[in-house]
Order: structure tokens, then sequence, then C-alpha cells
């Protein structure tokens, strides 16, 4: 009983404030924030490929983002350049606005109690997944194969999509997004223990599903299974009451597949 009123108490403490979106803030924030993300990874192909492709004076864009989204180093610059571009976008709107990134992100430290118990829950998700992945013959990082033989350095591509890309990722999607989604719900008249929940809920799933979905890379197996895996950082986020631990668990997870692949690649 005490566990769950501090849970009600941390969730109060999140909803019961005065959003900084209104609801149709926070979906044109949806919305800009997507196309953010995607105009930020063509962008740092563009950039990146300019800079590493050779005999890029006379390419047209199109060649460039042809070879560059098929070159490791490129690909692997471009999600550091992103990063930057993202995280800086993030900061400015929640400054525009006028609240505080740390609040707001939920950049504060967590319970290594509570870590413990969501890097178990994260353990039994891979290796469900990894036991269905193998009795269902699928090979999820297929994409990786031209990437990881084209890098200049398999360390950078490492540092990319095993460090790099699980910040931003939680930064825009267990961040910015989910807590503007679930302020939507910050009414006091919301005083049931159920309805506290209410936007974290919604939350969740609304940007589980996107985060999904934006993995253009990935069949509808793989995005099926990232909708889980994204449930199961916003469940950590909800739990901790930090996005910190999100992203810990991300690069737990995305650094165990790759060293997965590579032990199959070498």
């Amino acid at each position: 009983m005490l566990k769950n009123a501090t849970d009600a108490h941390k969730q109060a403490a999140l909803l019961n404030h005065v959003p900084l979106f209104s609801h149709l803030g926070a979906f044109l924030l949806t919305v800009s924030m997507v196309m953010v993300f995607f105009v930020s990874q063509l962008l740092g192909i563009y950039v990146a490929g300019k800079l590493v492709l050779p005999a890029t004076q006379n390419a047209t864009v199109g060649d460039i983002f042809l070879f560059g989204g098929n070159d490791g180093t490129v690909v692997s610059l471009s999600i550091i350049i992103g990063c930057v571009l993202i995280t800086g976008i993030t900061v400015s709107i929640i400054r525009l606005r006028g609240g505080s990134v740390r609040q707001y992100l939920a950049l504060k430290s967590f319970s290594p109690a509570v870590g413990l118990k969501m890097a178990g829950l994260l353990l039994i998700f891979m290796i469900a997944s990894q036991a269905l992945t193998y009795f269902l013959d699928e090979t999820p990082l297929v994409f990786v194969d031209p990437l990881y033989q084209s890098v200049s350095s398999v360390w950078l591509l490492v540092f990319a999509m095993v460090i790099v890309a699980p910040l931003y990722e939680e930064l825009v999607f267990r961040g910015i997004l989910w807590t503007a989604i679930a302020e939507q719900f910050a009414d006091s008249s919301y005083s049931s223990y159920p309805t506290k929940y209410r936007g974290a809920i919604v939350a969740s799933i609304v940007t589980s599903l996107i985060f999904a979905v934006i993995h253009v890379q990935y069949g509808i197996y793989e995005i099926s299974t990232i909708v889980v895996l994204a449930l199961v950082f916003c469940y950590a986020r909800v739990k901790s009451g930090s996005l910190l631990l999100p992203i810990l668990l991300h690069i737990a997870n995305n650094g165990a597949a790759m060293w997965q692949y590579m032990a199959q690649a070498a």
C-alpha cells in the first residue's frame, strides 16, 4: 500500500502543474518533433556525405542520400549530427515556453532498487524477443550489414548506434513528447488513483507507437517488438520518475544487440 501511494504521489507531482503546452500545442509539438527527427537525419547524412564521400563536388543531393545512407561512416556521423541538432531544438523549445529543462525532461537520479527491477524486466524482454526471433527465423539487424562493412572504424558505428542514438531518441520520445502528452491530464479534478495515471498511459501508448513506426528500416515483426520495448522504457520512466533510467536501459539494449551482431559477423 505504501509503495502504491508513493507511485501515485510521484505521478501526481508530474501531472498537477500548469501544462507547458495546450492540447493543440502538444499535438503540433508531436508532429513537429517527428518531422525534426527525420529532417535532422537527412541533414546529417547530407553534411556527413559532403565531408566523407569521395567526389561529392559534382554529386547530386539524391546521390549523396543514396550512397551516404548505406555508408557506415556517413550514417554514424549523421547520428551524431542529428543528436546535436535535436538536443539543441528540444532545449530551446522548453526554454522558450518558460519551462525548466531539467524538470521537464526529468533529468534526475533514480532509486537503484527501481533500476535493478527495470533492468530485470528488460532482460526478460530481451530473452523472450531473442527466442521468438530464433523461432520465426527473423534477421532484424540485416540493415546493419552494409554499414558495418563500409564504416571507417567499427567503434564509430558502435558509439553512434549504442550511445548516441539512445540519447536523442529518449530525449524526444520518453522526454519532451512523453511529458507534453502526459501533462494534458494535469487537471486537479482527476483525483482518483487510476486517473492520476491516465496521462502516463496515453503518453506511453502514443509515443511508443510513433517510436516504433519511425524505425522504417525494420519490418512488421521488428516494429511490433519495438512497440513492446518502448513500453518497457515508458514503464521505467514512470516507475523511476527519471529519464536517465530509460536512457541507460536503451543503451544496454542496443549494446547487447550490437554485441550479438558483431559476434556473429566475426
